[in-house]
């Protein structure tokens, strides 16, 4: 469906729905009919370094430094980097890990911060007339001032609004909250409706959308009536749509206002849609007419454990054991407190954990309320789970694939897709915890992929130093070049023209030809040198053979019939005599001089000395 025909219908009302969803009961009433209240400073606050999808930033206060409210903690040096303040003035006590809210209970660095009670402020800038600002500046203020999404997915927002401009077509105002029990942001809306419609405004002041649209689930009549009533109505409109879980959810709520879905693996501004939380905005009006950073948002507490449940403005910090005293908790044994909807939240490994910017609710029911989870059982296959997921997946092939730890068929079949809202698990009859399941699998698989980017960078950083050592390796060699045709140049000027390797190469071959000429004994040497090695192997068998015949025995001499021996040519003498005549011819060679002077007299060769063939022997 084109753009303009989905423009068409939205404005005349029309709403779409999304597959699957589930109703489970509400428990919103406990918590929306109270009013919003103040929770005092506790008497030391933690300050997780990273609170939002991203890294941390880099820290810019020591340990004993006094800082002032709203005062910058951190410095951003990447996109994705968002800064944390401190929420009230005091004195940095510590810099050190600190158990955070997340399921793992790990720790990571937080700065402890002890409050003085004055909340004194830093010196503050608010731009009321934010119309004469641009856009760039607009988004670089509401940067400095640490806003991340307040719906629970913590996603930088000047990221999202700095990608989106002059992209987006439709401006999705996120009220329809609708996981059971959470209500911060339906009283938000019925106390501060003037304000978020002032954040509205900045907001598309920045973005320039066609349309903005308010979407709120039918449950909450006054919030709606709150915000119809500070809306014209015409460019900005409320809709009111039905209560279904999960309907508050990115691309089903986008389903639900222009029948159009998100495509896998892209995000809302592939349909020229952006979406933000009422609490985001909320918070984009502060920064921008107040000045006021990202040091306070509103938290549901409730459950049956509470002695009064509602909603409350709670500085970021804040431990969640000093704001369950303050709300008259009455624990039971082995008391749960869980972070976020009995939904999509987890149960803290203790009450010692600070309140961050992404949490929205603080749950603290009791067993009957909320019953522990059965004992999980064996698949039946009976297809609830593929009823109910809102994204269209299937389950339980997921988790089979995710339980067997087959990367590529969980991949093949999606799972990122999964928004794990927890329908699946909530109808599963057999009590299966899937979402615990997939999220595991999400988490080996980002540790593969993590795995494989840094072998991919260090394969690069290998391939990079190899190329760097063959350029300086070719650089060499043609500076050597270069060194040695400057030198050959020189040279020929010096010899006046004459290439001087060649005059070199000239002269060794004229002496090697006058050696050759000047040395026939040489020749004449080797000519005979195959025929003096076969008179020597001769030599040496008649010597083994007449050695032979000594050892076997000698003739008897007093026998007078028995003839002398016949005397045996003495080869020995004759080999010696051939040594002693190639020594002659290899010195007369040696002293024969390799190139005749003018008048000199050559050399007379030395005589060797005649040995007596006797003493030779």
């Amino acid at each position: 469906m084109s753009l303009s025909r989905v423009m068409d219908k939205i404005l005349k009302g029309h709403l779409w729905d999304f597959h699957g969803g589930i109703h489970p009961a509400e428990h919103k009433l406990e918590s929306s009919r109270t009013p919003l209240v103040e929770v005092p400073l506790p008497p030391l606050m933690v300050l997780p370094l990273k609170q939002h999808i991203g890294s941390s930033a880099e820290v810019i206060v020591r340990v004993g430094e006094r800082v002032l409210t709203g005062q910058p903690l951190t410095r951003p040096e990447s996109r994705m980097q968002v800064p944390i303040h401190a929420p009230t003035s005091g004195i940095i006590q510590s810099i050190e890990p600190h158990t955070v809210a997340h399921p793992s209970g790990l720790s990571e660095p937080c700065i402890h911060l002890l409050p003085d009670g004055l909340d004194e402020w830093r010196e503050r800038e608010p731009l009321p007339d934010y119309r004469q600002c641009t856009p760039v500046e607009l988004v670089r203020r509401i940067h400095e001032s640490g806003i991340a999404g307040l719906g629970g997915a913590g996603f930088p927002t000047d990221v999202k609004l700095a990608t989106g401009r002059e992209k987006v077509e439709i401006l999705i105002i996120n009220g329809a909250e609708c996981e059971p029990y959470i209500s911060c942001d339906d009283r938000l809306m019925q106390e501060e409706a003037v304000r978020i419609a002032e954040g509205i405004e900045v907001l598309r002041h920045i973005l320039k959308p066609r349309l903005v649209l308010i979407a709120i689930e039918d449950n909450k009549p006054e919030a709606i009536a709150a915000m119809r009533h500070v809306v014209d109505g015409d460019s900005v409109q409320v809709r009111e749509i039905p209560t279904k879980y999960p309907s508050g959810a990115g691309r089903q709520l986008i389903e639900i206002l222009t029948g159009r879905q998100v495509p896998s693996g892209k995000r809302s501004l592939s349909l020229g849609v952006i979406m933000l939380n009422v609490g985001t905005v909320f918070a984009v009006r502060q920064a921008v007419l107040e000045d006021e950073p990202l040091i306070r948002r509103v938290v549901t507490l409730t459950g049956e454990r509470f002695g009064k449940p509602g909603n409350a403005w709670v500085r970021i910090g804040t431990s969640v054991r000093w704001l369950l005293g303050q709300f008259d908790l009455k624990p039971e044994p082995r008391q749960r407190i869980i972070m976020g909807g009995p939904m999509m939240g987890f149960t803290l490994p203790h009450a010692d954990v600070p309140v961050v910017k992404i949490s929205n609710c603080l749950m603290a029911p009791s067993e009957q309320e909320l019953p522990p989870a059965e004992e999980e059982r064996s698949c039946i296959r009976c297809g609830q789970c593929a009823d109910a997921c809102p994204v269209s997946l299937l389950p339980q092939q997921l988790y089979w694939y995710s339980k067997a730890a087959d990367h590529d068929k969980t991949r093949a079949f999606n799972i990122d897709d999964c928004i794990e809202c927890g329908a699946c698990a909530w109808v599963c009859p057999s009590n299966i915890p899937l979402v615990q399941y997939y999220r595991e699998e999400k988490a080996e698989l980002y540790r593969l992929d993590l795995e494989a980017e840094q072998a991919e960078r260090a394969r690069q950083r290998f391939e990079a130093k190899k190329q760097r050592l063959e350029n300086e390796r070719q650089e060499r060699e043609a500076r050597h070049l270069q060194a040695s045709a400057a030198r050959r140049e020189q040279m020929m000027h010096q010899s006046g023209g004459e290439d001087p390797v060649a005059a070199a190469l000239a002269r060794v071959k004229a002496r090697q030809a006058e050696l050759a000429k000047n040395s026939p004994a040489t020749s004449d040497t080797a000519a005979s040198s195959a025929e003096e090695l076969a008179a020597q192997r001769a030599a040496r068998k008649q010597q083994a053979l007449q050695a032979r015949a000594e050892r076997a025995g000698t003739p008897d001499l007093s026998s007078t019939s028995a003839e002398p021996p016949a005397p045996t040519p003495d080869l020995r003498q004759a080999a010696v005599a051939a040594a002693i005549a190639r020594a002659k011819a290899r010195k007369a060679a040696e002293a024969t001089p390799p190139v005749a002077t003018d008048a000199a007299t050559p050399a007379t060769p030395a005589q060797p000395i005649a040995a007596p063939a006797a003493e030779a022997a």
